[in-house]
């Protein structure tokens, strides 16, 4: 709707008109716009007066804002639905949308709702796609998409292509197949309105096109998709028989949703909770870490307890001022390494071996360790410290440092190939796991250099 700002005046607004259920302007402010903001609308408004909103609009804008909306609000308001009323706005959802608002049902009310689902060929196809396994290819296609066979013409071509394209909101590609609907190839559309009507399909597609299989995760698809800068690409099966197709919005959502899983891993949050969920599910999200952390820190009391005969001597109890900076560097350091490994396994962007990886963070560190272990020694000459002491701080800053980027490098590789999510190693594990060996190793090395 041209002019129309989403803020607090326009959200009193539409809360005073439902409140005073003035349904035909509601109507008309609303119909106006495009689903994403009513979505935005919806998630600015009560559950009765976001679920009034949709139970009124009665529109395939409805439907499409009830899949956009947030998964915890969604299920909130599909509560207060019926199944029919579930059903009628399945019914105007692409499949793939559709599947993901039904799998989010109680296993109580699938079925109810499925049942009220007149669509025939909608119906079937969503029930095909509630069967592949979650975070595949499978799971995330739409079965609407334009195929043609390759020994029609190019006449013959273009009037089913009319019929498909009627069901679809955009169309991407025009798929091509054989008479067993297994993939040949792609169909150009410069070349399709230039041929000549007699001829035939086969005579002009594009036999290279680019696929993933059913089975195949959705991070391996998010990464073809974005590498071959694709809008769009089919899905096959082992007998190369064309399932579906996946577009570019769907895999950006994984993604965006991924990204935010990571970061909260990174942060120390175990679960997928957000802002406005229950004092419950944050306290139990964010424990283990900061328990975690806990632990992380009475292991520290206890290594600094076996060199409690460094407070006794004056000229080495300077030495205890430093603990919270080698601390601090060891969790920086860590922490670094650790993210750009996380990123590099992320994008599929790592090169070369693990021992060429060894030889480049050792490098890195040598480098970074001695810049800063020099601004130390410029630190200890300023402050008129003892030499000795400034040394000893300085060497064993350079071997924290090198430690410390060694596990942030390696636990990262080592999770990714125990398939755990390597974003895990990041934020509290790497920061509590290296405050730990940074001052055993800073008190170790300063130990065997001081002669205490």
């Amino acid at each position: 709707m041209s002019g129309f700002e989403i803020n607090s005046e326009s959200i009193k607004k539409i809360k005073s008109l439902v409140k005073r259920k003035n349904n035909r302007l509601l109507k008309k402010d609303l119909s106006k716009l495009h689903y994403a903001d009513i979505a935005e609308i919806v998630e600015l408004l009560s559950i009765e007066n976001a679920t009034y909103i949709i139970k009124l609009l009665e529109s395939d804008k409805t439907a499409d804002a009830l899949a956009e909306i947030d998964e915890d609000l969604r299920e909130k308001i599909l509560d207060k639905l019926s199944s029919t009323e579930i059903a009628d706005e399945i019914q105007k959802l692409n499949t793939d949308d559709a599947a993901d608002l039904v799998a989010e049902l109680p296993e109580d009310r699938k079925e109810k709702v499925l049942s009220k689902i007149s669509d025939t060929e909608h119906l079937k196809d969503i029930r095909e796609l509630l069967t592949y396994e979650e975070d595949t290819a499978g799971a995330i296609m739409a079965k609407e998409l334009v195929k043609i066979q390759e020994n029609l013409s190019i006449l013959k071509c273009l009037n089913i292509m009319r019929i498909q394209a009627e069901n679809i909101n955009r169309v991407h590609s025009i798929y091509v197949v054989d008479s067993n609907n297994k993939l040949l190839g792609r169909l150009s559309l410069k070349d399709l309105l230039t041929a000549n009507s007699k001829a035939k399909i086969k005579d002009i597609y594009i036999p290279k096109v680019d696929y993933v299989f059913v089975d195949q995760e959705v991070d391996q698809v998010s990464k073809i998709m974005f590498k071959y800068d694709l809008e769009a690409i089919p899905v096959i099966n082992k007998k190369r028989e064309l399932l579906g197709r996946i577009t570019i919005d769907d895999v950006v959502d994984l993604t965006k949703e991924e990204a935010e899983k990571d970061y909260q891993l990174a942060s120390g949050i175990s679960n997928d909770v957000e802002a406005n969920d229950s004092i419950y599910e944050l306290t139990k999200a964010r424990f283990p870490w900061l328990f975690l952390g806990l632990i992380g820190g009475l292991g520290s009391v206890f290594i600094l307890q076996d060199f409690e005969e460094v407070m006794n001597s004056p000229e080495l109890r300077s030495l205890f001022f430093y603990t919270p900076l080698i601390a601090a560097m060891a969790g920086n350091v860590g922490v670094q390494s650790s993210a750009i490994i996380v990123q590099g396994i992320a994008n599929d962007v790592l090169r070369g071996s693990i021992w060429s990886r060894l030889l480049k963070e050792i490098s890195l560190s040598l480098i970074n360790g001695f810049l800063l272990s020099s601004v130390l020694i410029l630190f200890g000459i300023l402050i008129n410290q003892d030499i000795s002491l400034t040394l000893t701080v300085s060497i064993s800053l350079m071997g924290v440092i090198i430690i410390s980027a060694l596990i942030g490098t390696f636990v990262p590789i080592i999770l990714d190939k125990k398939g755990i999510d390597p974003a895990i190693a990041t934020g509290p594990f790497i920061t509590t796991s290296n405050d730990i060996f940074g001052i055993f190793i800073f008190f170790y090395l300063a130990k065997l250099i001081l002669g205490f």
